[in-house]
């Protein structure tokens, strides 16, 4: 992968990111059962971002520990901040301890990503340094 694409991508999975957490910030409104209509719109719209945007990561990544099984079943068990709102504390702790395991798996995708990222400048570096093409 070249380095621009690995930029990239590295760009996209920190915005898809960004989702997950806003993901997380709606279940915190339904455990305390504070939410509007425009939040429940709001998560409606994350969801399909993350389902959206997991299609383009995982085609980026080829393979990995993210399936797209595990998130849609994540998805599909929180179909809104209501229904959430209104599961009982032992069904809502299972939809965050998902949510926490693909977030934590994605973060660390993501570290190795950057890994990947330094590694490839650190190979152009010394060429370049050198006047070789790399």
């Amino acid at each position: 992968m070249r380095n621009k694409q690995l930029e990239e991508l590295i760009v996209r999975l920190e915005n898809y990111l960004e989702c997950w957490k806003q993901f997380n910030h709606y279940m915190n409104q339904a455990r305390f059962k504070k939410f509007t209509l425009d939040d429940e719109n709001q998560f409606l719209e994350v969801k399909s971002i993350i389902t959206q945007e997991l299609e383009l990561i995982l085609a980026a990544i080829e393979s990995g520990p993210v399936t797209r099984e595990d998130v849609h079943g994540l998805i599909s068990a929180a179909p809104s901040i209501r229904y959430l709102s209104e599961t009982n504390e032992s069904s809502l702790r299972e939809v965050e301890n998902r949510w926490h395991k693909q977030f934590i798996t994605l973060q660390s995708i993501l570290g190795q990503l950057k890994v990947k990222k330094k590694q490839l400048e650190q190979r152009s570096f010394w060429p370049a340094l050198l006047g070789k093409p790399a």
